[in-house]
């Protein structure tokens, strides 16, 4: 996992900082097919780009103004939404489970406002991230937030069958506002969320969500 030393360090670009090697190396191999005219090569290039270009697109969101609700740190399809044990403040809570797959944008982003009070890697499995017990043998990375309030939450990145890479961007003390990227997960994985157990989730399992931009539930 990589941790740089603020979120206020991290650019922002269309297309994450995490892909710019990948679609360089493409591109340059692309062009260089064209040119030279070798098809075999140059068509499955030019394929190669298109899919990184939409696999690490990062585009811009507008950010509701509610300010009683809780985003969606990433975009994909509600896994789960129900009580669980949050086992990083170890107490019952409400837990609410988004899934990526390869086509959805792999930002992730901050559900409410809050001062961050833990940063905590944890190494793991890398089994099938859409599956339950992906949560607690999968690699994992854990943000605990403290919102004005008092409240706490848990947002915890999780690792998925062929994603090995999660990436924080955040350390402790950092303060974060609703909608601001925190991190990026490469491939397909998942994000949970850990709210207090009187929060109301205005989601349902199975619908479709967007990072900094649908709610997923409400103080």
């Amino acid at each position: 996992m990589h941790r740089p030393s603020s979120a206020k360090d991290y650019p922002h670009p269309a297309i994450a900082r995490e892909g710019w090697l990948f679609l360089a190396v493409a591109l340059a191999i692309a062009i260089a097919a064209t040119f030279a005219r070798w098809w075999v090569l140059a068509a499955p290039a030019w394929l190669a780009v298109v899919f990184i270009g939409q696999f690490f697109r990062d585009p811009g969101r507008a950010v509701p103004a509610q300010t009683n609700a809780v985003l969606s740190p990433a975009d994909g399809r509600v896994l789960f939404v129900g009580k669980a044990l949050d086992p990083y403040l170890e107490r019952q809570a409400l837990k609410i489970s988004v899934f990526m797959n390869v086509f959805n944008v792999h930002s992730n982003r901050a559900p409410v406002d809050g001062v961050i009070e833990k940063v905590q890697y944890r190494p793991g499995a890398f089994i099938q991230a859409d599956l339950d017990k992906a949560s607690e043998r999968n690699e994992a990375n854990v943000i605990v937030l403290r919102m004005p309030t008092g409240e706490r939450i848990s947002v915890v990145q999780v690792a998925g069958l062929i994603a090995r890479r999660i990436l924080c961007y955040v350390q402790t003390g950092d303060r974060l506002v609703r909608g601001q990227r925190f991190g990026f997960i490469r491939f397909g994985s998942r994000v949970d969320v850990y709210l207090p157990r009187f929060v109301r989730p205005v989601v349902a399992v199975g619908d479709s969500v967007h990072a900094g931009t649908s709610v997923l539930a409400e103080f």
